[in-house]
């Protein structure tokens, strides 16, 4: 178990830094952690990598990938189209 930092996400994916290097076409199970409304809320969802880039000295990781979702629930989706419109506004 490892952990990553999200430094950007959309409705169909994210950019996330990790501290190991991950492949191209690589599924992995990420834990996303957002607010919606008052409440925390966990997502679980199965992501695949579709590219990376080597990002030496930050503090959040050294392998910089994008990923996408494979198999986000329709309530999770709805949570995080909330979270993400919360942001804009």
């Amino acid at each position: 178990s490892n952990e990553g930092r999200a430094r950007n996400i959309s409705e169909g994916g994210l950019l996330i830094y990790f501290p190991e290097r991950v492949d191209i076409g690589q599924h992995l199970k990420l834990k996303l952690f957002f607010t919606s409304g008052s409440e925390l809320y966990r997502m679980e969802v199965l992501v695949e990598v579709v590219w990376i880039d080597i990002h030496l000295n930050e503090g959040w990781g050294d392998y910089k990938s994008g990923v996408r979702f494979m198999d986000a629930s329709q309530e999770d989706m709805v949570r995080l189209k909330d979270f993400l419109r919360s942001l804009s506004q």
